[in-house]
């Protein structure tokens, strides 16, 4: 038998989203809330994750998990006891311990729960959950304890009528339980005036037995932090963001203004990289070491290599190897690839085209559907015309080959190594190896003036 197994559940309606968008599926840092409890319960080494969905956003959530968990569904909205008691027949008997987590408090971390599992299993309880104190309780199930500091109660927010914002220790939907109690106990659960049956009445049925009930304090009360409208989204996001900007500063990346700069949680970035202001790094990019990243940069879903630079410029699932550069104002479109030592200048476009090594296009154009040789050099204002209206066509160009301002080469057409387009060249034919193209239409030249 394991040692753990976990549930999350995310099968409430999350009306106050005000969404056509089921709640757990809204992102925070880039990343849906669901994965955050999923990915949690990973990282602690537990292996059987139960997800409690709903009818309505079960589909949805599959679609984003797969198989990495297991599912049941709460057929209505019942409360959280309710959801929680759908995972009996996957669970019961699996683990020696249960660990419950909801699918939208994203800011729980590891190093809270780590002290809360070890407390849980070297203690004779039955049930531990997390709390802290905060002033801001209107959202939480607030403690009772009785007068030797025993954990009696957990009175929900729907049914609290004490309105104060006195500190005061609320629960943080943190909870471990013993698998056989846990099972036994929690179809005691009765239901509440408002007809749900809530988790939190597990505290008054283990108190009032042989066992107690244990509650571990975190500090951080930002930590317990949940979703329930787009302003706490952001709220949250805004926790999570300051925490990903210092742990990138800890680990030796430099933000001269960290609060204009936006990192999501699966990006990573080097040793020794500068990220300037007004950038954002986004979905699961990898940035190198010893790179310069803005101002004003937006990095999607793209890998940059080490000493890399991109100025004022947008990268769309593009990679960039060590030492290439780009901007200021070029977009790299979802494709593009340069190798080392490219350099992209002003207002350049690229898609689904490769710059192999050396290669430099210093000002405005666009690359589309191309391969560029080593060392070309790609004039001011060239563009690859790859679309006919109807299908995409490709434009080759060999190494150390030299286009022309305003060259336009229709593709599909090829330009072999070391040729050369004259300015304002309408290329529609292919300009062999070590030759000139001049003209409009382009005509084919020897380099040699003397020999055509």
């Amino acid at each position: 038998m394991d040692q753990w197994a976990g549930v999350v559940l995310a099968a409430g309606d999350g009306v106050r989203m005000r969404s056509r968008l089921a709640k757990v599926l809204h992102r925070v840092c880039g990343k849906e809330l669901i994965r955050y409890p999923v990915d949690l319960m990973n990282q602690l080494g537990i292996g059987k994750v139960v997800v409690v969905v709903s009818p309505g956003n079960g589909e949805a959530v599959r679609g984003l998990l797969g198989d990495s968990v297991e599912y049941v569904i709460q057929p209505a909205v019942k409360g959280t006891g309710d959801a929680l008691g759908r995972a009996e027949d996957l669970l019961k008997g699996q683990a020696d311990n249960v660990m419950v987590l909801t699918a939208d408090a994203p800011l729980v971390r590891p190093e809270s729960v780590k002290p809360l599992m070890a407390a849980h299993v070297d203690s004779s309880r039955n049930m531990t959950f997390l709390t802290c104190r905060t002033g801001f309780a209107q959202d939480f199930g607030r403690v009772v304890r009785d007068e030797n500091g025993q954990v009696v109660e957990i009175v929900e927010a729907a049914d609290n009528t004490d309105t104060d914002n006195e500190i005061a220790e609320v629960n943080g939907s943190v909870y471990c339980f013993r698998d056989r109690w846990l099972w036994d106990s929690v179809e005691s659960v009765g239901a509440a005036p408002s007809g749900e049956k809530y988790i939190t009445s597990l505290v008054r049925i283990g108190s009032s037995g042989n066992s107690t009930v244990q509650a571990i304090t975190t500090e951080d009360p930002d930590e317990l932090m949940g979703v329930n409208d787009r302003l706490q989204l952001s709220h949250v996001e805004a926790v999570l963001r300051q925490r990903i900007r210092d742990r990138w500063m800890l680990s030796g990346v430099t933000m001269p203004d960290p609060s204009t700069v936006y990192i999501d949680a699966e990006a990573t970035i080097g040793q020794d990289t500068v990220i300037l202001p007004n950038t954002s790094i986004i979905g699961r990019s990898v940035i190198g070491e010893d790179c310069e990243i803005g101002p004003n940069s937006v990095i999607r879903d793209s890998k940059l290599g080490r000493g890399c630079r991109a100025t004022a410029s947008v990268l769309e699932e593009s990679t960039m190897e060590d030492g290439a550069n780009i901007g200021p104002f070029s977009h790299l479109r979802p494709g593009a690839y340069l190798e080392s030592g490219v350099h992209l200048g002003n207002f350049v476009e690229v898609k689904e085209s490769r710059f192999a090594a050396g290669a430099v296009m210093g000002h405005f154009g666009y690359v589309g559907d191309a391969s560029i040789g080593a060392g070309t050099n790609l004039g001011a204002g060239m563009v690859t015309c790859n679309y006919d209206g109807k299908d995409k066509h490709r434009t080759d160009i060999g190494e150390n080959a030299f286009i022309g301002c305003d060259t336009m080469l229709v593709a599909p057409v090829t330009v072999g190594a070391g040729a050369i387009t004259g300015a304002g060249a309408v290329v529609t034919k292919d300009v062999p190896a070590g030759r000139l193209a001049v003209g409009v239409p382009a005509k084919i030249r020897s380099r040699n003036p003397e020999t055509n």
